[in-house]
């Protein structure tokens, strides 16, 4: 199941699509026409569907990155406790660029500074931690065990170094895809009570109206009572009509 979030300006859209793999062939459909950034995680498929496509920036996820790195802090038996190893290092570095998003973003909020000075400010503050996570990353993979945890978070985050970075270069990109994770949640905990969707049609049904609740949920609407509307105005459409009128973003709460 994949997850695009998209819609008008200013109005949160939720596409959901199921697919039976997550290979880059079930990618592509999603890129084609696309200009723009293109946020994910690290999952392999999303740099093999992406050759070919120039107009899509690939914006990579703090978050994962930090998942990574917290795994090896387990691994250490480093969390809940004073002991300090390597991995907690990393997590510093990611913290300090959170703290400086955060900080930044209720300035923009309590429109103390606009989306173009907050722009040039955190790449002035971010720059200097970026720089140095970045050569801290390079003498330890020098010297930890690539087979390790931590290794692996090493080698995980310099490799998608470039991707990871790429969220400075637009206001409106954070440091996560954390926003699409939580999309995906709702499904993914449904689907436990479910036990599954029946059939690959099953769960195509399933992310139509996923799509649909999510999305109008997002757009500060009552589910029941935009479903409501939605079955009200329905029968007076005809095939000609602006079908379009119908969607989320186009009800007034």
């Amino acid at each position: 199941m994949w997850l695009a979030c998209g819609g008008p300006p200013d109005k949160p859209a939720l596409f959901y699509e199921y697919n039976e793999t997550r290979a880059s062939e079930n990618v592509i459909p999603f890129l084609e026409g696309f200009k723009g950034y293109l946020q994910t995680d690290g999952w392999g498929s999303y740099n093999a569907a992406l050759i070919g496509y120039p107009d899509v920036i690939h914006v990579g996820c703090f978050a994962h990155a930090r998942r990574k790195f917290f795994e090896a802090m387990k691994a250490a038996g480093a969390v809940g406790t004073e002991k300090t190893c390597g991995a907690a290092q990393a997590i510093s570095y990611i913290k300090g660029l959170y703290t400086v998003e955060k900080d930044l973003r209720e300035k923009v909020k309590k429109r103390i500074i606009s989306l173009e000075e907050f722009l040039e400010e955190r790449i002035r503050r971010c720059t200097p931690i970026i720089v140095s996570f970045h050569k801290w990353l390079e003498k330890q993979s020098e010297e930890v065990l690539p087979s390790s945890a931590l290794g692996a978070a090493i080698k995980y985050t310099l490799n998608r170094w470039p991707t990871l970075i790429k969220y400075l270069c637009h206001a409106e990109l954070t440091p996560d895809n954390n926003a699409t994770e939580r999309g995906i949640r709702p499904f993914v905990m449904g689907r436990k009570n479910w036990v599954m969707c029946g059939s690959p049609e099953g769960a195509k049904t399933a992310c139509a109206l996923y799509s649909l609740i999510e999305t109008a949920k997002a757009n500060n609407l009552n589910p029941y009572s935009y479903l409501k509307t939605v079955f009200d105005k329905v029968p007076t459409l005809a095939p000609g009509d602006d079908w379009g009128q119908l969607l989320p973003w186009n009800i007034t709460p």
